[in-house]
Protein backbone atom coordinates (compact mmCIF):
# COMPACT_ATOMS: atom_id res chain seq x y z
CA UNK A 1 0.00 0.00 0.00
CA UNK A 2 1.08 3.86 -0.33
CA UNK A 3 2.59 5.40 2.51
CA UNK A 4 2.67 9.02 2.66
CA UNK A 5 3.24 9.44 6.22
CA UNK A 6 7.15 7.46 5.62
CA UNK A 7 8.42 10.57 3.62
CA UNK A 8 7.69 12.44 7.19
CA UNK A 9 10.28 10.56 9.40
CA UNK A 10 12.86 12.37 11.02
CA UNK A 11 16.10 11.39 9.65
CA UNK A 12 17.34 8.18 11.29
CA UNK A 13 14.44 6.90 12.20
CA UNK A 14 13.87 3.06 10.66
CA UNK A 15 10.59 2.63 8.88
CA UNK A 16 10.41 -0.68 10.31
CA UNK A 17 11.07 -2.81 13.75
CA UNK A 18 11.69 -6.80 14.36
CA UNK A 19 9.30 -7.64 17.63
CA UNK A 20 11.47 -11.04 17.50
CA UNK A 21 14.77 -9.00 19.11
CA UNK A 22 13.55 -11.04 22.15
CA UNK A 23 11.76 -14.49 22.34
CA UNK A 24 9.54 -13.03 24.86
CA UNK A 25 9.32 -9.78 27.76
CA UNK A 26 11.42 -11.56 30.26
CA UNK A 27 14.50 -12.23 27.86
CA UNK A 28 14.02 -8.48 28.12
CA UNK A 29 14.07 -7.72 31.19
CA UNK A 30 17.07 -10.14 32.33
CA UNK A 31 19.13 -8.53 29.53
CA UNK A 32 18.48 -5.52 31.40
CA UNK A 33 18.69 -6.34 34.67
CA UNK A 34 22.64 -8.74 33.34
CA UNK A 35 23.43 -4.61 31.85
CA UNK A 36 22.56 -2.28 34.85
CA UNK A 37 22.74 -4.13 37.92
CA UNK A 38 24.19 -1.40 40.01
CA UNK A 39 22.42 1.20 37.92
CA UNK A 40 18.57 3.06 39.60
CA UNK A 41 15.63 1.57 37.67
CA UNK A 42 13.22 4.28 40.15
CA UNK A 43 13.07 6.54 42.73
CA UNK A 44 10.39 7.13 44.98
CA UNK A 45 9.61 9.58 47.50
CA UNK A 46 13.85 9.89 47.33
CA UNK A 47 14.10 6.06 48.07
CA UNK A 48 16.20 4.55 44.98
CA UNK A 49 15.70 1.07 44.11
CA UNK A 50 18.84 -0.46 41.39
CA UNK A 51 18.19 -3.06 38.88
CA UNK A 52 19.80 -5.22 40.87
CA UNK A 53 17.29 -5.46 43.92
CA UNK A 54 14.65 -5.48 40.71
CA UNK A 55 15.73 -8.73 40.01
CA UNK A 56 16.42 -9.84 43.56
CA UNK A 57 13.28 -8.83 44.17
CA UNK A 58 11.07 -10.22 41.59
CA UNK A 59 12.86 -13.45 41.42
CA UNK A 60 11.34 -14.17 44.62
CA UNK A 61 8.35 -12.72 44.06
CA UNK A 62 8.17 -14.63 40.68
CA UNK A 63 9.72 -17.78 42.40
CA UNK A 64 7.14 -17.37 45.57
CA UNK A 65 4.20 -17.29 42.99
CA UNK A 66 5.48 -20.43 41.21
CA UNK A 67 5.90 -22.37 44.38
CA UNK A 68 1.82 -22.07 44.73
CA UNK A 69 1.41 -24.64 42.14
CA UNK A 70 -0.15 -21.81 39.06
CA UNK A 71 0.06 -23.25 35.76
CA UNK A 72 2.35 -21.53 32.85
CA UNK A 73 0.24 -18.63 31.81
CA UNK A 74 -2.09 -18.35 35.08
CA UNK A 75 -3.58 -14.76 35.30
CA UNK A 76 -2.19 -12.28 37.77
CA UNK A 77 -3.92 -9.43 38.69
CA UNK A 78 -1.56 -6.44 40.14
CA UNK A 79 -3.77 -3.54 41.89
CA UNK A 80 -1.06 -1.14 42.85
CA UNK A 81 -0.08 2.32 42.23
CA UNK A 82 2.79 4.01 41.01
CA UNK A 83 4.92 2.48 44.21
CA UNK A 84 8.35 0.23 43.87
CA UNK A 85 6.09 -2.79 44.27
CA UNK A 86 4.55 -2.52 41.06
CA UNK A 87 7.74 -2.96 38.90
CA UNK A 88 8.43 -5.90 40.99
CA UNK A 89 4.99 -7.64 40.80
CA UNK A 90 5.40 -6.78 36.80
CA UNK A 91 8.14 -8.25 36.24
CA UNK A 92 7.85 -11.48 38.98
CA UNK A 93 4.92 -12.00 37.19
CA UNK A 94 6.62 -12.16 33.68
CA UNK A 95 9.27 -14.01 34.29
CA UNK A 96 7.89 -16.83 36.20
CA UNK A 97 5.18 -17.07 32.91
CA UNK A 98 2.30 -15.65 34.50
CA UNK A 99 -0.17 -13.13 32.60
CA UNK A 100 -0.60 -9.76 34.21
CA UNK A 101 -3.95 -8.41 34.41
CA UNK A 102 -3.75 -4.52 35.45
CA UNK A 103 -6.54 -3.51 38.27
CA UNK A 104 -7.25 0.38 38.56
CA UNK A 105 -6.76 0.54 42.62
CA UNK A 106 -9.67 3.18 42.47
CA UNK A 107 -12.47 0.32 41.24
CA UNK A 108 -15.47 -0.03 42.85
CA UNK A 109 -16.26 -3.21 44.50
CA UNK A 110 -19.08 -4.20 40.92
CA UNK A 111 -16.25 -2.84 38.92
CA UNK A 112 -13.40 -4.99 40.61
CA UNK A 113 -15.61 -7.93 40.78
CA UNK A 114 -16.61 -8.32 37.01
CA UNK A 115 -12.36 -7.96 36.15
CA UNK A 116 -11.21 -10.51 38.23
CA UNK A 117 -13.89 -13.31 37.24
CA UNK A 118 -13.42 -12.05 33.99
CA UNK A 119 -10.11 -12.55 33.75
CA UNK A 120 -10.20 -15.61 36.00
CA UNK A 121 -7.18 -14.49 37.92
CA UNK A 122 -6.14 -16.86 40.53
CA UNK A 123 -3.53 -14.46 42.90
CA UNK A 124 -3.68 -10.81 42.94
CA UNK A 125 -0.81 -8.34 44.52
CA UNK A 126 -2.69 -5.62 46.20
CA UNK A 127 -2.25 -2.53 47.98
CA UNK A 128 -3.45 -2.52 51.32
CA UNK A 129 -5.34 0.22 50.60
CA UNK A 130 -7.35 -1.29 48.55
CA UNK A 131 -8.14 -4.30 50.09
CA UNK A 132 -11.52 -3.51 52.23
CA UNK A 133 -12.84 -3.63 48.19
CA UNK A 134 -11.53 -6.66 47.80
CA UNK A 135 -12.72 -8.26 50.82
CA UNK A 136 -16.30 -7.35 49.28
CA UNK A 137 -16.29 -9.36 46.85
CA UNK A 138 -13.14 -11.62 46.65
CA UNK A 139 -15.73 -14.42 47.35
CA UNK A 140 -17.25 -14.15 44.25
CA UNK A 141 -13.85 -14.72 41.90
CA UNK A 142 -11.42 -17.62 41.25
CA UNK A 143 -8.64 -15.67 43.63
CA UNK A 144 -6.96 -18.12 46.32
CA UNK A 145 -4.00 -16.66 46.42
CA UNK A 146 -3.11 -12.58 47.86
CA UNK A 147 -0.14 -10.72 48.35
CA UNK A 148 -1.02 -7.65 50.45
CA UNK A 149 1.49 -5.08 50.25
CA UNK A 150 2.11 -1.96 52.69
CA UNK A 151 3.13 1.51 50.81
CA UNK A 152 6.72 1.67 52.69
CA UNK A 153 7.74 -1.96 51.82
CA UNK A 154 10.47 -0.89 49.39
CA UNK A 155 11.20 2.57 51.14
CA UNK A 156 14.12 1.66 53.44
CA UNK A 157 13.54 -0.16 56.68
CA UNK A 158 13.06 2.63 58.77
CA UNK A 159 11.78 5.06 56.69
CA UNK A 160 9.83 2.53 55.04
CA UNK A 161 7.78 1.79 58.45
CA UNK A 162 7.27 5.46 59.14
CA UNK A 163 5.17 5.70 55.36
CA UNK A 164 3.22 2.59 56.33
CA UNK A 165 2.72 3.80 59.44
CA UNK A 166 1.53 7.42 58.61
CA UNK A 167 -0.64 6.01 55.59
CA UNK A 168 -2.64 3.80 58.71
CA UNK A 169 -2.50 5.50 61.31
CA UNK A 170 -2.18 9.52 60.47
CA UNK A 171 -3.74 9.68 57.10
CA UNK A 172 -5.95 6.77 57.86
CA UNK A 173 -5.93 5.84 54.69
CA UNK A 174 -6.38 2.32 55.06
CA UNK A 175 -10.02 0.87 55.81
CA UNK A 176 -10.86 -2.26 58.23
CA UNK A 177 -11.17 -5.10 56.33
CA UNK A 178 -11.37 -8.98 56.67
CA UNK A 179 -10.18 -11.38 53.83
CA UNK A 180 -11.31 -15.09 54.72
CA UNK A 181 -8.96 -17.56 54.45
CA UNK A 182 -11.43 -20.07 53.54
CA UNK A 183 -12.76 -19.50 49.85
CA UNK A 184 -15.67 -21.37 47.33
CA UNK A 185 -12.52 -23.07 46.16
CA UNK A 186 -10.76 -23.96 48.93
CA UNK A 187 -8.04 -22.67 51.37
CA UNK A 188 -6.78 -19.03 50.41
CA UNK A 189 -2.95 -18.28 50.78
CA UNK A 190 -2.84 -14.36 52.51
CA UNK A 191 0.77 -13.29 52.95
CA UNK A 192 2.48 -9.85 53.10
CA UNK A 193 4.46 -8.79 50.50
CA UNK A 194 7.65 -8.46 52.86
CA UNK A 195 7.03 -12.23 53.83
CA UNK A 196 6.56 -13.08 50.31
CA UNK A 197 9.95 -11.94 49.06
CA UNK A 198 11.44 -13.43 52.29
CA UNK A 199 10.08 -17.06 51.43
CA UNK A 200 10.72 -16.72 47.93
CA UNK A 201 13.91 -15.60 48.68
CA UNK A 202 14.91 -19.34 49.62
CA UNK A 203 13.45 -20.65 46.46
CA UNK A 204 14.90 -20.95 43.23
CA UNK A 205 12.74 -19.06 40.31
CA UNK A 206 12.08 -21.32 37.41
CA UNK A 207 12.64 -19.59 33.87
CA UNK A 208 8.97 -19.02 33.08
CA UNK A 209 7.99 -21.38 29.44
CA UNK A 210 6.49 -17.68 27.84
CA UNK A 211 7.00 -17.35 24.03
CA UNK A 212 6.58 -14.32 21.80
CA UNK A 213 2.75 -15.33 20.78
CA UNK A 214 2.02 -16.14 25.19
CA UNK A 215 -0.67 -13.63 26.92
CA UNK A 216 1.63 -11.09 28.56
CA UNK A 217 -0.97 -8.34 29.73
CA UNK A 218 -5.01 -8.97 29.90
CA UNK A 219 -5.27 -4.71 29.61
CA UNK A 220 -8.95 -4.20 30.36
CA UNK A 221 -11.03 -1.63 28.14
CA UNK A 222 -14.27 -0.19 27.98
CA UNK A 223 -16.93 -2.20 26.12
CA UNK A 224 -19.54 -1.66 24.00
CA UNK A 225 -21.94 -3.87 26.41
CA UNK A 226 -20.65 -1.61 29.03
CA UNK A 227 -18.66 -4.16 30.53
CA UNK A 228 -15.03 -3.93 30.30
CA UNK A 229 -13.17 -6.20 27.98
CA UNK A 230 -9.46 -7.93 28.03
CA UNK A 231 -7.27 -7.04 25.01
CA UNK A 232 -4.91 -9.72 24.69
CA UNK A 233 -1.60 -8.08 24.61
CA UNK A 234 1.58 -11.41 23.99
CA UNK A 235 4.81 -10.27 24.67
CA UNK A 236 5.62 -10.05 21.11
CA UNK A 237 3.03 -7.61 20.90
CA UNK A 238 4.45 -5.38 24.12
CA UNK A 239 7.93 -5.63 22.76
CA UNK A 240 6.74 -4.42 19.33
CA UNK A 241 5.37 -1.26 20.84
CA UNK A 242 8.60 -0.67 22.97
CA UNK A 243 10.87 -0.79 19.70
CA UNK A 244 8.43 1.24 18.11
CA UNK A 245 8.60 4.00 20.66
CA UNK A 246 12.02 3.60 21.01
CA UNK A 247 12.60 4.72 17.20
CA UNK A 248 10.25 7.27 17.60
CA UNK A 249 11.79 8.64 20.62
CA UNK A 250 15.44 8.62 18.93
CA UNK A 251 16.18 12.11 17.76
CA UNK A 252 15.14 13.97 20.68
CA UNK A 253 16.77 11.56 23.16
CA UNK A 254 19.91 11.34 20.81
CA UNK A 255 21.14 14.50 22.62
CA UNK A 256 21.23 12.49 26.00
CA UNK A 257 24.38 10.79 24.58
CA UNK A 258 23.92 7.44 27.19
CA UNK A 259 20.27 6.31 27.88
CA UNK A 260 20.87 4.92 30.90
CA UNK A 261 21.11 8.71 32.29
CA UNK A 262 17.65 9.62 31.37
CA UNK A 263 15.08 10.18 34.07
CA UNK A 264 11.37 9.74 32.94
CA UNK A 265 8.33 10.99 35.28
CA UNK A 266 6.40 8.13 35.53
CA UNK A 267 3.22 10.34 36.62
CA UNK A 268 0.37 8.71 34.78
CA UNK A 269 -0.79 5.34 36.74
CA UNK A 270 1.54 2.50 35.62
CA UNK A 271 -1.75 0.18 35.09
CA UNK A 272 -2.24 2.40 31.69
CA UNK A 273 -1.00 1.19 28.95
CA UNK A 274 0.20 4.14 27.98
CA UNK A 275 2.67 4.99 31.09
CA UNK A 276 3.31 0.70 30.94
CA UNK A 277 4.33 0.84 27.90
CA UNK A 278 6.97 3.78 28.53
CA UNK A 279 7.92 1.88 31.76
CA UNK A 280 8.82 -1.22 30.08
CA UNK A 281 10.44 0.85 27.31
CA UNK A 282 12.79 2.81 30.22
CA UNK A 283 13.94 -0.67 31.49
CA UNK A 284 15.13 -1.87 27.85
CA UNK A 285 17.15 1.86 27.97
CA UNK A 286 18.63 0.60 31.66
CA UNK A 287 16.96 4.34 32.46
CA UNK A 288 15.53 5.15 35.39
CA UNK A 289 11.95 6.43 36.34
CA UNK A 290 10.60 8.60 39.31
CA UNK A 291 7.29 7.05 40.36
CA UNK A 292 4.61 9.49 41.77
CA UNK A 293 1.82 8.03 43.25
CA UNK A 294 -0.27 10.55 43.56
CA UNK A 295 0.30 13.31 40.73
CA UNK A 296 -3.07 15.09 42.15
CA UNK A 297 -0.83 16.03 45.16
CA UNK A 298 0.27 18.86 42.73
CA UNK A 299 2.60 20.63 45.30
CA UNK A 300 4.66 17.49 45.99
CA UNK A 301 4.28 16.55 42.67
CA UNK A 302 6.37 19.90 41.48
CA UNK A 303 8.68 19.60 44.26
CA UNK A 304 9.47 16.44 43.04
CA UNK A 305 10.38 17.60 39.80
CA UNK A 306 12.76 20.52 41.59
CA UNK A 307 14.49 17.80 42.94
CA UNK A 308 16.83 16.55 39.81
CA UNK A 309 17.07 16.94 36.10
CA UNK A 310 14.47 15.12 34.00
CA UNK A 311 14.38 14.18 30.74
CA UNK A 312 11.15 12.74 29.17
CA UNK A 313 7.92 13.95 30.81
CA UNK A 314 4.58 11.72 29.42
CA UNK A 315 1.07 12.74 30.62
CA UNK A 316 -2.52 13.49 29.03
CA UNK A 317 -4.09 17.26 28.57
CA UNK A 318 -5.03 17.65 31.45
CA UNK A 319 -1.99 17.00 33.79
CA UNK A 320 0.07 19.59 31.04
CA UNK A 321 -2.68 22.04 32.03
CA UNK A 322 -2.97 21.45 35.84
CA UNK A 323 1.09 21.83 35.99
CA UNK A 324 0.93 25.24 34.17
CA UNK A 325 -1.61 26.31 36.42
CA UNK A 326 0.64 25.69 39.98
CA UNK A 327 2.11 28.57 41.21
CA UNK A 328 5.60 27.28 41.73
CA UNK A 329 5.67 25.33 38.56
CA UNK A 330 8.00 27.80 36.73
CA UNK A 331 10.23 27.38 39.30
CA UNK A 332 11.20 24.18 37.66
CA UNK A 333 14.27 23.76 36.11
CA UNK A 334 13.16 22.18 32.38
CA UNK A 335 16.70 22.77 30.90
CA UNK A 336 17.10 18.95 30.75
CA UNK A 337 13.52 18.17 29.57
CA UNK A 338 13.90 16.92 25.82
CA UNK A 339 10.52 15.78 25.50
CA UNK A 340 6.80 16.32 26.40
CA UNK A 341 4.87 13.43 25.23
CA UNK A 342 0.92 13.89 25.39
CA UNK A 343 -1.50 11.12 24.99
CA UNK A 344 -4.10 9.63 26.27
CA UNK A 345 -6.66 12.38 25.19
CA UNK A 346 -6.71 15.31 22.59
CA UNK A 347 -4.12 17.74 23.37
CA UNK A 348 -5.72 21.39 23.34
CA UNK A 349 -3.68 23.94 21.15
CA UNK A 350 -3.75 26.28 24.21
CA UNK A 351 -2.31 24.09 26.39
CA UNK A 352 0.67 22.87 23.83
CA UNK A 353 1.33 26.77 23.28
CA UNK A 354 1.70 27.69 26.96
CA UNK A 355 3.76 24.12 28.05
CA UNK A 356 6.34 25.83 25.09
CA UNK A 357 6.34 29.18 26.13
CA UNK A 358 6.56 27.79 29.78
CA UNK A 359 9.25 24.85 29.60
CA UNK A 360 11.11 25.60 26.52
CA UNK A 361 10.02 21.81 24.91
CA UNK A 362 7.09 21.50 22.32
CA UNK A 363 3.91 18.94 23.44
CA UNK A 364 4.08 16.34 21.33
CA UNK A 365 0.92 14.47 20.96
CA UNK A 366 0.24 10.88 19.80
CA UNK A 367 -2.54 8.25 19.50
CA UNK A 368 -3.08 4.63 20.80
CA UNK A 369 -5.50 2.56 22.27
CA UNK A 370 -4.71 -0.29 25.11
CA UNK A 371 -5.27 -2.59 21.92
CA UNK A 372 -2.52 -0.99 20.01
CA UNK A 373 -0.28 -1.19 23.50
CA UNK A 374 -0.33 2.66 23.37
CA UNK A 375 1.40 2.60 20.13
CA UNK A 376 -0.32 3.98 17.08
CA UNK A 377 0.55 7.51 15.29
CA UNK A 378 2.39 10.36 16.69
CA UNK A 379 3.72 13.74 15.52
CA UNK A 380 7.32 13.84 14.71
CA UNK A 381 9.67 14.21 18.47
CA UNK A 382 11.43 17.28 16.58
CA UNK A 383 8.62 19.18 15.96
CA UNK A 384 8.15 23.12 17.55
CA UNK A 385 4.51 23.38 16.65
CA UNK A 386 1.29 22.19 17.92
CA UNK A 387 -0.21 20.32 14.30
CA UNK A 388 -3.72 19.71 15.63
CA UNK A 389 -3.01 16.08 13.96
CA UNK A 390 -2.34 12.88 15.76
CA UNK A 391 0.40 12.48 13.67
CA UNK A 392 1.46 9.80 11.48
CA UNK A 393 1.67 5.88 12.01
CA UNK A 394 5.11 4.75 14.02
CA UNK A 395 7.51 1.91 12.44
CA UNK A 396 6.02 -0.75 11.27
CA UNK A 397 2.39 0.22 11.45
CA UNK A 398 -0.57 0.81 8.58
CA UNK A 399 -3.35 3.27 9.07
CA UNK A 400 -6.22 3.07 6.71
CA UNK A 401 -9.69 5.14 6.62
CA UNK A 402 -11.98 3.01 6.05
CA UNK A 403 -15.41 2.43 5.72
CA UNK A 404 -18.73 0.63 6.79
CA UNK A 405 -17.69 -1.96 4.71
CA UNK A 406 -13.99 -2.24 5.35
CA UNK A 407 -12.86 -0.62 2.31
CA UNK A 408 -10.13 2.06 2.40
CA UNK A 409 -11.08 5.37 1.27
CA UNK A 410 -9.00 7.95 -0.80
CA UNK A 411 -6.79 10.34 1.13
CA UNK A 412 -8.76 13.50 2.47
CA UNK A 413 -12.27 11.53 2.94
CA UNK A 414 -13.59 10.83 6.10
CA UNK A 415 -13.71 7.66 7.33
CA UNK A 416 -13.10 4.56 10.50
CA UNK A 417 -9.48 5.11 11.73
CA UNK A 418 -8.13 1.19 11.09
CA UNK A 419 -4.51 0.21 12.52
CA UNK A 420 -2.53 -2.48 11.38
CA UNK A 421 0.78 -3.83 12.83
CA UNK A 422 2.85 -6.15 15.75
CA UNK A 423 1.37 -3.62 18.52
CA UNK A 424 -2.00 -4.62 17.46
CA UNK A 425 -3.83 -7.27 20.20
CA UNK A 426 -4.79 -10.50 19.18
CA UNK A 427 -8.11 -9.98 20.38
CA UNK A 428 -10.43 -9.49 23.41
CA UNK A 429 -10.04 -12.59 25.72
CA UNK A 430 -12.58 -15.01 25.38
CA UNK A 431 -15.10 -12.61 23.46
CA UNK A 432 -14.60 -14.08 19.78
CA UNK A 433 -17.59 -12.59 18.62
CA UNK A 434 -16.34 -8.80 19.92
CA UNK A 435 -13.04 -9.79 18.30
CA UNK A 436 -14.65 -10.98 14.80
CA UNK A 437 -16.38 -7.19 15.12
CA UNK A 438 -12.87 -5.51 16.15
CA UNK A 439 -11.38 -7.07 12.63
CA UNK A 440 -11.72 -5.80 8.80
CA UNK A 441 -11.36 -8.63 6.59
CA UNK A 442 -8.12 -7.68 5.73
CA UNK A 443 -6.82 -7.95 9.18
CA UNK A 444 -7.26 -3.86 10.12
CA UNK A 445 -8.45 -3.63 13.59
CA UNK A 446 -11.48 -1.10 13.78
CA UNK A 447 -10.54 2.28 16.39
CA UNK A 448 -14.01 3.83 16.23
CA UNK A 449 -12.69 6.92 15.61
CA UNK A 450 -13.25 8.58 12.84
CA UNK A 451 -10.72 10.91 10.78
CA UNK A 452 -9.18 12.10 7.69
CA UNK A 453 -5.34 11.71 6.71
CA UNK A 454 -4.37 14.29 4.79
CA UNK A 455 -1.65 13.91 1.76
CA UNK A 456 1.73 13.64 4.03
CA UNK A 457 -0.11 10.55 6.34
CA UNK A 458 -0.86 12.99 9.21
CA UNK A 459 -4.22 12.12 10.74
CA UNK A 460 -7.22 14.42 11.89
CA UNK A 461 -9.78 12.59 14.43
CA UNK A 462 -12.74 14.61 13.86
CA UNK A 463 -15.97 12.42 15.19
CA UNK A 464 -16.03 9.11 17.32
CA UNK A 465 -18.46 6.48 15.54
CA UNK A 466 -18.88 5.33 19.36
CA UNK A 467 -20.34 7.19 22.23
CA UNK A 468 -17.89 6.79 24.47
CA UNK A 469 -15.92 9.78 27.10
CA UNK A 470 -12.87 10.63 27.00
CA UNK A 471 -12.21 11.63 30.72
CA UNK A 472 -8.79 12.51 31.55
CA UNK A 473 -7.65 10.18 29.08
CA UNK A 474 -9.87 7.55 30.80
CA UNK A 475 -12.53 5.56 28.79
CA UNK A 476 -16.53 6.69 30.03
CA UNK A 477 -18.67 4.19 28.38
CA UNK A 478 -22.32 5.68 28.42
CA UNK A 479 -23.74 2.61 28.37
CA UNK A 480 -21.98 1.16 31.74
CA UNK A 481 -22.74 4.13 33.26
CA UNK A 482 -26.64 4.30 32.46
CA UNK A 483 -26.78 0.59 33.85
CA UNK A 484 -25.17 1.86 37.18
CA UNK A 485 -27.73 4.36 37.64
CA UNK A 486 -30.55 3.18 36.38
CA UNK A 487 -30.35 0.96 39.58
CA UNK A 488 -30.55 4.19 41.92
CA UNK A 489 -33.76 3.88 43.70
CA UNK A 490 -36.31 7.18 41.97
CA UNK A 491 -34.71 6.96 38.70
CA UNK A 492 -37.01 5.80 35.88
CA UNK A 493 -34.48 6.31 32.99
CA UNK A 494 -31.17 8.46 32.32
CA UNK A 495 -28.56 9.09 29.56
CA UNK A 496 -24.63 10.05 29.67
CA UNK A 497 -22.91 12.07 27.45
CA UNK A 498 -19.47 13.93 27.30
CA UNK A 499 -18.90 17.53 27.13
CA UNK A 500 -16.54 19.91 26.88
CA UNK A 501 -14.28 20.69 29.75
CA UNK A 502 -10.90 22.64 29.75
CA UNK A 503 -9.80 20.83 32.71
CA UNK A 504 -10.74 17.21 31.68
CA UNK A 505 -11.18 17.05 27.87
CA UNK A 506 -14.38 15.90 28.47
CA UNK A 507 -16.66 15.55 31.62
CA UNK A 508 -19.37 13.59 31.86
CA UNK A 509 -22.73 15.12 31.86
CA UNK A 510 -26.27 12.75 33.18
CA UNK A 511 -29.60 13.33 32.05
CA UNK A 512 -32.11 11.95 34.31
CA UNK A 513 -35.82 11.18 34.11
CA UNK A 514 -37.73 10.83 38.09
CA UNK A 515 -40.37 8.30 38.99
CA UNK A 516 -39.71 9.82 42.56
CA UNK A 517 -40.61 13.60 43.05
CA UNK A 518 -38.10 13.77 45.61
CA UNK A 519 -34.78 12.28 44.13
CA UNK A 520 -32.28 15.08 44.33
CA UNK A 521 -29.09 16.07 42.39
CA UNK A 522 -26.79 15.39 46.11
CA UNK A 523 -29.03 11.82 45.99
CA UNK A 524 -27.77 10.69 42.33
CA UNK A 525 -24.57 11.58 43.09
CA UNK A 526 -23.73 9.73 45.89
CA UNK A 527 -24.91 6.74 44.13
CA UNK A 528 -22.14 7.15 41.28
CA UNK A 529 -19.62 8.10 44.54
CA UNK A 530 -20.71 4.30 45.75
CA UNK A 531 -20.81 2.85 42.51
CA UNK A 532 -18.20 4.38 40.34
CA UNK A 533 -14.74 4.86 40.08
CA UNK A 534 -13.89 8.49 40.15
CA UNK A 535 -13.40 9.80 36.94
CA UNK A 536 -16.91 7.97 35.59
CA UNK A 537 -18.96 9.91 37.77
CA UNK A 538 -21.09 12.65 36.08
CA UNK A 539 -19.60 16.22 36.87
CA UNK A 540 -23.26 17.35 35.91
CA UNK A 541 -26.78 16.25 36.66
CA UNK A 542 -29.85 17.42 35.30
CA UNK A 543 -33.20 16.60 35.56
CA UNK A 544 -35.76 16.22 32.61
CA UNK A 545 -39.68 15.29 32.30
CA UNK A 546 -38.54 12.70 29.27
CA UNK A 547 -35.56 12.32 27.09
CA UNK A 548 -35.57 12.06 23.17
CA UNK A 549 -36.10 9.23 21.54
CA UNK A 550 -35.82 7.20 18.09
CA UNK A 551 -39.62 6.12 17.14
CA UNK A 552 -39.01 2.81 18.31
CA UNK A 553 -37.81 4.41 21.41
CA UNK A 554 -33.83 4.43 21.98
CA UNK A 555 -32.43 7.00 23.71
CA UNK A 556 -30.95 10.11 21.08
CA UNK A 557 -27.89 10.77 23.22
CA UNK A 558 -26.89 13.01 20.12
CA UNK A 559 -29.96 15.52 21.04
CA UNK A 560 -28.39 15.63 24.36
CA UNK A 561 -24.96 16.64 23.70
CA UNK A 562 -24.36 20.62 23.12
CA UNK A 563 -23.95 21.60 19.53
CA UNK A 564 -20.58 22.12 19.58
CA UNK A 565 -19.58 18.68 20.05
CA UNK A 566 -22.02 16.79 17.47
Amino acid sequence: MNRPWLSQYPAGVAHDVDPDTYPSLSALLEESFRKNAREPVSVCMDCWMSYGELDRHSAALGAWLQARGLEPGARVAVMLPNVPQFLVAMAAILRAGYTVVNVNPLYTERELEHQLRDSGADAIIVLENFVATLSEVIDHTALRHVVVASMGDLLGFWYGRWISFAVRHLAKMVPSYRLPYRGPLGDRTIVDFRTALTEGDRLSLKPGQAVGSSIAFLQYTGGTTGLSKGAVLTHRNVIAAILQAEAWFSPALAKLGDMRKTNSIAALPLYHIFALTLGLLTIRWGAHMTLVPNPRDLDRFVDTLKARPFHLLPGVNTLFNALLQHPRFRQVDFSSLVLSQAGGMAASEGTAKQWLAVTGCAMVEGWGMSETCAIGTNNPVTAREFSGTIGVPLPGIDVAIKDEDGRSLPLGESGEICIKGPNVMQGYYLQPEETARAFTADGYMRTGDIGIMDGNGFTRIVDRKKDMILVSGFNVFPTELENVVSLCPGVLECAAVGIPDERQGEAVKLFVVRNDPTLREEDVSRFCHDNLTGYKRPKYIEFRDELPKTNVGKILRRALRPATTQ
